[in-house]
């Protein structure tokens, strides 16, 4: 009994040890990812969602000559028609898909120093990043007063997207604009007066010369 006694503590330690060291490596790959995703996101849009790639279409038929041809930035950049509703959000299975995409760099990491707290971090991030923009995408084209769309922060990121379907070059970011911002793809301003899409949250994006014009 005493011998168990002397042991207790030392396994508190133990035990309160390696939950410190999970926490700590979960917490730094969780903030990392969130940087990771924003290029991730930026590159997957731009070079997979805007191009073929060799033989694989899918992304860019769905992305490009589906959303965005049913999508423009007038008063289509609203969902119009119920029978569109479906081209908003991806395919159910692409988001397990990019979270395991994004991940699989940080396992082989995690293979090589033990810290497998990192895997958690990222699919965690990954996931909730990806949750983030089907929500957000999906109010952003059928918007109906929802609490988000009050947020200063949405009407940006609105006007940042909806400059998107007007200039499909820049822009690429969805959630977090910090790959635009860094690769020189943020359009803050239209460069010319267009007839945009209008609504409670969403912000004038035309250009401040008023005398621009297409």
């Amino acid at each position: 009994m005493a011998l168990l006694a002397r042991a207790a503590p030392a396994a508190r330690m133990i035990g309160f040890n390696i939950m410190q060291s999970f926490l700590i490596w979960f917490g730094c790959a969780f903030g990392v990812s969130i940087v990771f995703a924003s290029f991730f996101e930026w590159t997957l849009h731009r070079f997979v969602m805007h191009r073929p790639v060799g033989r694989f279409r899918y992304a860019f038929r769905a992305h490009t000559l589906v959303h965005h041809h049913t999508f423009k930035a007038d008063h289509t950049y609203h969902l119009i028609n119920e029978e569109d509703k479906e081209t908003i959000p991806m395919a159910w299975w692409n988001g397990p898909a990019l979270v395991l995409i994004g991940v699989a760099p940080v396992a082989l990491l995690a293979w090589a120093t033990g810290h497998w707290a990192m895997v958690a971090g990222t699919a965690l991030c990954f996931a909730a990043y990806y949750g983030t923009y089907e929500y957000i995408h999906w109010c952003m084209h059928l918007p109906k007063s929802r609490r988000v769309e009050r947020s200063r922060m949405f009407r940006r990121l609105n006007g940042h997207h909806l400059l998107h379907h007007r200039y499909m070059h820049k822009n690429f970011n969805v959630v977090l604009p910090l790959a635009d911002l860094i690769l020189g793809t943020l359009l803050m301003r239209s460069k010319f007066t267009f007839a945009q899409a209008s609504g409670p949250a969403v912000p004038n994006v035309q250009p401040r010369n008023p005398m621009a014009t297409t």
